[in-house]
């Protein structure tokens, strides 16, 4: 599809930026869209290409290295499972079935296809399974060459998991809860002197703690070293952090070091997207608090972004060297504009109702006493400077007592659409209460380089993080925005529109195939019994043959750690208040898929259990033969969901999915 598809207009787009360095902010780490934006130059994209929204066309722009090399990754999920599933059961027929499950899967097959952080991601996570179970399987041969390989390869493939997105740490977790219960057996293992135990536990320590630690650390460095152009990621980083941007007004220049009296600043809040503290000429509306002057928060550097620094009494000095503002001085901020103050009083806030209303008030700097506030210095004492980019400070509103805040809510067209800036009664330390001063100007104080005062590597890494965290936390759903809920996923509630909503349009709609995903689910029900049984039948001593014990220790240590893996994958989901959408379920979907090739390959080769040689053998291929036909007749009816759709949609006869929409939460 010569289209872009739903998420590609971000991760495209980030891609090109990586190609021209221009620094951009992601919720997720880097390493997925850092490969993407590998694979696109070399294989010759420019990086011009604008992603503006789903469904335009690439028309000459080179998009298929990006789109090749998440699909060849994604292509890497069969043999990943077979190979896993194999390992855990020792069947080729499990194997087989797993394979098939995953190579028949339209979602799988969708979401493979496209420029998207999921088949990166599923890649390392099955890549750190595999490896995981292969060590598993060298415990004979403990610090031979394989050994080693399979140890360190699983530890480059969870710093992969956890550096294209942070679920990559429910794989870390799986691998860690392995490892723990592989310690406490050799632990246990009195043939093992103390002094080898302690080598196990330090060459876990160095694989799979010490080592991704170190590649994780390093992607990011490369990251910052690539982006070093100014960019629309800028606004949600501390000043400090701009400072180092090639392009960006603070690279570079210089100003004085310490906030003084006298002073023209910028005040930027240290929340994502808080903004700069703005005002302009147009007041408050009738009915909205007082209809003062507007302050709000601007997300761009602007004029009316200007303040003046003023003493509490108004006896700023005139001649000689300014006055230094320290923690706990009183100041009054001017609107360098308008000749405002900055003011505050009890009347209730636009949109946050139990905060206070923020406004503009006086004329030439002549006001009241609510236009004083204190400045206080982070974790600062009394008497600390207040420094330009390092500092945060709070602002406390002498008269009410209140914080000033940026809320994060955008105000109404009377307010220009801005960040509503409000006076917080609540005293907990947050990002919205946290203000830096951002550009300084003072012509009676020395500037200097503020190349000294840009952060150190593990400054910026630890800021980062802070900020995707944050950016994560904050992605909840809008109004009349579909937001997918974890108990969908399972029973195929409802899939995702790549492109195209009607007859019209090409059209691929992201959606398990239905037959693999009920069997997955009804694969799940399942094992849970037959495990039950099983249990049943050891604790009472029941006779059985060497073959079915095997079985059972099959399905009880190899189908339990792929029944924890789905747990850690899918379970977290229901805890999280951000948006969640279907494509979450896939990394889970991986472990039922592998699930499913053992217990089923389990439940057939149980046929002798109800019927005697030769009806058990014949039992026995015809269900493997059914369930292969099903898997492969159901691809068929669906695969136009992945490899696109045009024409009437599917409740029309004449649709090539007509008859195909068995729930009527399916939108194709």
């Amino acid at each position: 599809m010569k289209h872009i598809g739903w998420d590609e207009t971000h991760f495209g787009k980030m891609g090109s930026y990586y190609i021209n360095r221009t620094f951009f902010f992601d919720v997720h780490p880097p390493l997925g869209k850092m490969l993407i934006g590998l694979a696109g130059y070399m294989t010759g994209y420019d990086g011009t290409y604008p992603f503006l929204k789903p469904g335009d066309k690439y028309e000459h722009h080179n998009y298929w290295g990006m789109r090749g090399f998440c699909a060849s990754l994604g292509s890497c999920l069969p043999p990943f499972a077979y190979l896993t599933v194999l390992e855990l059961s020792q069947s080729p027929t499990a194997a087989l079935i797993t394979a098939a499950v995953l190579a028949f899967d339209t979602g799988c097959i969708t979401i493979s296809q496209y420029i998207l952080l999921d088949p990166i991601l599923m890649f390392f996570i099955m890549g750190a399974v595999l490896s995981m179970v292969k060590f598993n399987r060298q415990r004979y041969r403990p610090f031979s060459a394989p050994w080693w390989f399979w140890l360190v390869l699983t530890g480059v493939n969870l710093s992969g998991a956890l550096g294209v997105k942070f679920v990559g740490l429910f794989v870390i977790l799986l691998v860690g809860m392995n490892t723990a219960r592989d310690l406490w057996s050799l632990l246990g293992d009195l043939h093992l002197s103390l002094m080898d135990f302690g080598k196990h536990l330090l060459s876990r320590v160095f694989g799979l703690i010490l080592l991704p630690l170190f590649l994780y650390v390093t992607i990011f460095a490369v990251h910052f070293v690539v982006l070093n152009k100014s960019g629309p990621g800028d606004g949600f980083f501390s000043s400090a952090f701009q400072s180092r941007l090639i392009g960006n007004n603070l690279h570079n220049a210089s100003m004085p070091e310490y906030l003084a009296y006298g002073s023209i600043i910028t005040v930027k809040n240290l929340r994502i997207a808080g903004g700069y503290l703005h005002s302009h000429w147009h007041l408050y509306p009738e009915g909205v608090g007082a209809k003062q002057q507007q302050v709000t928060a601007y997300l761009h550097k602007d004029y009316n972004n200007m303040w003046l620094v003023h003493r509490s009494n108004d006896s700023d000095a005139q001649s000689g060297e300014p006055d230094l503002v320290r923690h706990g001085d009183i100041i009054r901020l001017e609107h360098k504009e308008t000749t405002r103050n900055l003011h505050s009083h009890l009347h209730e806030a636009p949109l946050t109702k139990k905060h206070f209303q923020v406004t503009g008030y006086g004329i030439n700097g002549t006001g009241d006493p609510n236009d004083l506030w204190q400045v206080e210095v982070c974790g600062g004492r009394k008497g600390d400077l207040v420094k330009v980019l390092r500092s945060k400070v709070r602002f406390l509103h002498r008269a009410t007592g209140c914080v000033l805040y940026s809320s994060g809510k955008t105000l109404p067209k009377w307010g220009w659409e801005q960040v509503e800036i409000t006076c917080s009664p609540y005293l907990k330390e947050t990002p919205n209460s946290q203000w830096n001063i951002e550009d300084h100007i003072n012509t009676k104080l020395p500037n200097i380089s503020l190349s000294v005062l840009k952060p150190h590597f593990l400054e910026i890494l630890l800021e980062s993080h802070i900020v995707m965290i944050r950016g994560n936390s904050g992605l909840k759903p809008k109004d009349n925005e579909m937001n997918s809920k974890p108990w969908h996923w399972p029973i195929n509630y409802q899939g995702l529109r790549f492109s195209g909503v009607n007859e019209t349009e090409y059209r691929v709609y992201l959606l398990g195939n239905p037959v693999i995903w009920w069997l997955n689910l009804v694969s799940l029900g399942l094992y849970v019994v037959m495990v039950a049984v099983a249990s049943l039948a050891l604790h009472r001593g029941v006779q059985l043959d060497k073959r079915r014990i095997e079985h059972c220790r099959v399905l009880m240590e190899g189908g339990g750690l792929l029944l924890l893996g789905w747990l850690l994958h899918y379970v977290p989901f229901y805890t999280m208040g951000r948006i969640l959408y279907y494509h979450h379920y896939f990394p889970a979907m991986l472990f039922s898929s592998m699930l499913t090739g053992i217990t089923l390959d389990t439940l057939l080769q149980s046929a002798d259990l109800w019927l005697r040689p030769p009806y058990s053998h014949w039992l026995l291929r015809g269900g493997q033969a059914m369930l292969f036909l099903a898997i492969l007749e159901s691809f068929y009816m669906f695969h136009p969901l992945s490899y696109g759709m045009r024409g009437p949609l599917a409740h029309d006869p004449d649709s090539t999915m007509a008859g195909l929409k068995w729930m009527d939460s399916w939108e194709f």
